[in-house]
């Protein structure tokens, strides 16, 4: 049965950066500052590229860079206030935009109420089964009088109980609230170190008061399919597929993508995956890839693919920006946008362009997003892919081709070239270095 994520390709941002916000909180009784309004000038920005949903990072007040969470009832005091959510969620609808938040709920900030209640009471306060503390163990912290459990080392990540009811019935809570107020669904951030049985607690209670929502869960790498099936998700983020698309160009070795192609159909016929050559967490593709020529392979492959697209924002316009694992690691690849797209360097429209060109044919093929890759040729430097269309039809080839040496497909006489490297010539010719998507039946 198709839902409403079947025919949405989101477009990514994240807030605090994005809109050029301080780096730190505002002090205690300073106004709130609008700067979400700053992003309604890019949804026809966003349209007009071919996109419909948009996906926000972080909005929640935070001390920093917004996954260290004070209060998720309050939007940040540098991005606003209810009102400007409110406003940004009517300017989405207006444009039949679909809108999606991030929920940090495997985390807090150390300055959130219930922690900072287990700091002045210790093990006496209210609050202290909310997360996993160390009273009298080796892991007491002296400045603490306790050790506590956190994210991946970062001792501003306080990480949560999720074994505690109450920690469940408050992602619950805030959850609803914000479908209320207008989201569509939530992006679950850390996803894979949270337990799946906390996931399906909530999903579950969620969705009794919101059917249509639609949850996705950030997961690195491990068992996809189980942890959809046991933590009641929909999605999750396929950073398979997307380590593949770039490892694969760059090494020149097709076969890499081939085998993840393959794994991704398994993946398909199970949930349908969240696709991406980037986002707010990764070196940006136009960094990455060794070889600029190689950039429309890469979109080519993400949007003849199953899967719901998203773009992060600026890779449209050829964005570049290395992610590098230190403090302000993220800088890069997380600049200020100007106040409109009017005032992007020209440089980048060629590859907006192809944003644009490629998006489109998407929506015109929207049975792309449960189709099912079937590798028709396969060399080092040579792939061709079919796309096969489940309701029967021929579906759609894509032909990538990374060797100094064209390439042309056997028995293509009848195929229609939709678009590719190569302006003229037979419909199965593709140049060095060169792709095509070809409707194999005219």
């Amino acid at each position: 049965m198709e839902r409403w994520v079947d025919r949405v390709t989101w477009w990514q941002l994240h807030p605090l950066t994005f809109v050029g916000a301080e780096p730190e909180e505002r002090a205690a009784g300073a106004p709130p500052v609008p700067r979400l309004r700053r992003i309604e000038p890019w949804l026809d920005h966003l349209v007009e590229l071919g996109c419909n949903g948009l996906a926000l990072g972080p909005i929640f007040a935070a001390r920093t860079h917004g996954y260290d969470t004070l209060d998720h009832f309050r939007i940040d005091a540098r991005l606003g206030t209810d009102a400007d959510f409110d406003h940004l969620v009517a300017a989405c609808r207006a444009r039949g935009v679909r809108l999606l938040l991030d929920g940090v709920f495997n985390h807090v900030g150390r300055g959130f109420p219930a922690f900072a209640d287990v700091l002045a009471h210790g093990r006496a306060s209210a609050f202290a089964s909310w997360f996993r503390l160390d009273f009298d163990g080796a892991a007491a912290d002296a400045a603490d009088g306790f050790g506590y459990a956190d994210f991946e080392g970062h001792r501003g990540l306080v990480a949560l109980n999720h074994d505690e009811p109450a920690v469940a019935d408050h992602v619950v809570a805030v959850m609803r609230h914000w479908l209320g107020r207008g989201a569509d669904g939530w992006r679950l951030d850390a996803a894979y170190a949270v337990p799946p049985a906390f996931w399906r607690i909530v999903t579950d209670r969620v969705r009794a008061d919101h059917p249509q929502a639609w949850f996705v869960g950030e997961v690195i790498h491990g068992d996809y399919t189980g942890f959809v099936a046991e933590g009641g998700l929909d999605s999750v983020t396929q950073y398979e597929l997307w380590k593949a698309v770039w490892s694969s160009l760059n090494d020149r070795n097709l076969y890499e993508l081939s085998w993840a192609l393959a794994r991704h159909e398994e993946f398909v016929q199970a949930f349908v995956p969240l696709t991406f050559v980037g986002n707010h967490d990764v070196t940006r593709i136009a960094s990455r890839l060794d070889d600029e020529r190689h950039l429309p392979h890469a979109l080519a492959v993400l949007f003849t693919s199953p899967g719901v697209p998203s773009v992060y924002a600026g890779d449209e316009h050829g964005f570049r920006g290395v992610k590098y694992e230190r403090a302000g690691g993220d800088d890069e690849i997380r600049p200020a946008f100007p106040t409109g797209p009017a005032d992007l360097a020209p440089d980048g429209e060629w590859v907006y362009r192809l944003h644009q060109d490629l998006i489109g044919l998407r929506r015109r093929h929207p049975w792309l997003v449960r189709s099912r890759p079937k590798i028709e040729h396969l060399e080092n430097e040579v792939l061709v892919v079919r796309a096969l269309d489940a309701r029967g039809g021929p579906g759609l080839l894509t032909v990538l081709n990374v060797s100094d040496r064209p390439f042309t497909l056997p028995a293509s006489g009848d195929a229609v070239r939709l678009l590719g490297s190569e302006r003229s010539g037979p419909p199965g010719y593709v140049g060095p270095h060169g792709w095509a998507i070809l409707d194999p039946v005219s």
